[in-house]
């Protein structure tokens, strides 16, 4: 396997780094030192994840949560500019009250699995996958189940799938695209792309503060 030589780090306090040796990429994935480098990065992303999600101007204001918007979301959005351009807005607004609304849910999944991260999983981060895609592919799924409740509670507080289905009356098709009848959005697909949404934004998040992360450590050579 081809070696990367990278500096090694002790991690202090709230996550700053102090180079004390170089390894190879073997040694280091092998290592607790490597170890606890890619879960401090992990852990501290996932806070910087829940510190937007938990402010719902940072949320709105957030370019990698617009980029997770899925399609079928983004199709409905194009629709309602054409016919209530507000209703956006207020379906982002509840969108980013139901992300505040899901951070204690959220936060104890990813926190556990990374710490069950293992030397295997390191080995593949030093062969090129990103940390947060080992976190994603462990939780995903898990996230996304445990978040639709509150998320559908919270859309159905607010009553935006009925505004929704007032605005669109006789869309075939949005009705179709989300699993309601031949005119009406069913509040389950709403809130399940809404969710996924939530947490492909997160993941986007996380994954960004590992990248900044991976080159102030790797910069110096070369990686």
């Amino acid at each position: 396997m081809k070696k990367y030589i990278i500096a090694a780090a002790l991690i202090v306090g709230t996550g700053a780094f102090i180079t004390t040796s170089v390894q190879s990429c073997t040694s280091l994935a092998t290592s607790d030192m490597g170890l606890s480098i890619i879960k401090r990065i992990l852990l501290n992303g996932i806070d910087k994840g829940m510190g937007i999600y938990g402010n719902k101007e940072a949320f709105l204001q957030n370019n990698m949560v617009d980029k997770a918007l899925p399609k079928e979301l983004r199709d409905i959005n194009s629709t309602l500019e054409k016919i209530a351009p507000s209703l956006v807005a207020k379906e982002r607004d509840y969108i980013a009250q139901a992300a505040a609304y899901t951070v204690n849910t959220s936060k104890p999944i990813l926190q556990d699995a990374v710490n069950s991260l293992n030397a295997q999983d390191v080995t593949r981060i030093m062969q090129g996958t990103t940390a947060t895609q080992i976190l994603k592919e462990k939780t995903s799924q898990q996230l996304i189940a445990a978040i639709a409740p509150k998320v559908d509670e919270k859309l159905n507080e607010y009553g935006i799938v009925k505004t929704i289905n007032t605005a669109l009356s006789g869309s075939n098709f949005l009705g179709s695209l989300l699993g309601g009848n031949s005119n009406t959005v069913n509040s389950g697909g709403l809130s399940k792309l809404a969710s996924e949404q939530l947490v492909n934004g997160l993941f986007n998040i996380i994954e960004d503060y590992e990248h900044q992360n991976s080159k102030s450590l790797l910069g110096p050579f070369g990686k």
